[in-house]
């Protein structure tokens, strides 16, 4: 395998999110929001007026405009790249689109077993998603050190049940059915696409990821038993791998979050792998979820998405009270999810300002 690449990029002027992700102490806390870059900002309705949603992930020059968006409205500390965790679908040959008003759709899904047969799962990431890989690059550059950048990837069961379902599901059932009738299988599958997600991780790195994030974002339709026989094992190989490739290629591992949606029943075991930080969403209580981690894990979350809908005074006293119960040392503050399309700008700005100027102890009225 090759060597690290000299991409030239320049100094980090701002490492508050590396350095609470590694256990350290920042300047303040740190904070970025789930699908930051993307359809709640004016700005990007306007681009996708002109262009396709997956014409801008498959862009460098918009995919790192889109990018960008967020770090030049808000004061933010970290980037995350605008893509899709259904890009891997996409590589091991199946089609998405994106349907408006719906989301997105796989017209083909896997119904029977012989299905799988049909995928490449010897793809070339760095072919397939050589244009996710190039906006890493280059938004590398265009950020100018202002913050770092994430990249990010879905984990092997949400992308599974994306791909048995066809679309998003309530209840996953479709996907579901095939981890008791078909466990042998499944487990494979997940695997396969585990390995599809573990190079795609490392190429990012190298393109100039300086820290991932790995999406479990249908952890809430599973059983503990489910969990932990189906993700848990794909999840930890995932960490490790990325690691160990990483090493191996002489390229410095950068840190990983873990975030399972509604997998507040598999914290504590969660807390046992090897990632760096764990997202919490926010159905868990901050001093709950810190309980179920340890004192020692950096945690990431979790304000209700629709608090974005509250005034500035409710969006602040919220922000208060979830900083307070998490505390300062070893976290990273967000949204339990990603931002809604309808979420006020005006809203985010609250958001961000109770954020920066949180003081231990002082108490606001709502």
């Amino acid at each position: 395998m090759s060597g690290p690449i000299d991409h030239a990029f320049p100094p980090l002027l701002n490492d508050n999110i590396l350095v609470a992700a590694r256990g350290g102490k920042p300047k303040r806390i740190p904070i970025w929001i789930m699908r930051q870059a993307g359809r709640y900002l004016p700005e990007f309705q306007e681009i996708r007026k002109k262009h396709g949603f997956f014409e801008i992930v498959n862009s460098p020059e918009l995919s790192a405009e889109v990018t960008l968006l967020p770090i030049q409205r808000y004061d933010l500390d970290a980037a995350i790249i605008f893509s899709d965790i259904l890009v891997v679908p996409q590589a091991l040959g199946m089609n998405v689109i994106m349907e408006p008003g719906v989301g997105p759709v796989l017209p083909e899904p896997l119904e029977e077993i012989s299905d799988v047969e049909k995928l490449n799962f010897s793809v070339d990431v760095r072919e397939a998603m050589k244009g996710t890989l190039a906006a890493i690059t280059l938004t590398r550059k265009l950020l100018e050190g202002k913050v770092p950048l994430l990249g990010f990837s879905g984990a092997p069961w949400t992308l599974m049940s994306y791909m048995i379902e066809g679309k998003g599901s309530r209840t996953l059932n479709k996907a579901k059915a095939w981890l008791y009738r078909h466990p042998l299988v499944s487990e494979k599958l997940l695997y396969d696409i585990g390995t599809v997600v573990i190079n795609y991780l490392v190429e990012q790195v190298v393109s100039g990821a300086q820290m991932l994030q790995v999406f479990e974002s249908h952890a809430d339709l599973l059983s503990p038993d489910l969990f932990n026989k189906f993700c848990l094992p794909v999840l930890d190989r995932i960490q490790t791998e990325v690691t160990r490739i990483l090493v191996e290629r002489k390229v410095e591992p950068v840190p990983m979050v873990i975030f399972a949606k509604g997998g507040h029943y598999a914290l504590h075991q969660l807390s046992k792998l090897t990632y760096d930080v764990i997202g919490v969403d926010w159905t868990v209580d901050p001093k709950v979820a810190r309980q179920l981690v340890g004192k020692d894990a950096v945690v990431q979350g979790n304000l209700d998405p629709c608090a974005l809908y509250g005034d500035d005074r409710t969006i602040k006293t919220l922000v208060k009270k979830m900083i307070d119960r998490f505390g300062e040392d070893r976290y990273i503050c967000n949204l339990g999810h990603g931002i809604y399309p309808d979420a006020p700008v005006e809203s985010v700005q609250s958001f961000i300002d109770a954020v920066h100027t949180y003081f231990p102890g002082l108490e606001i009225q709502m």
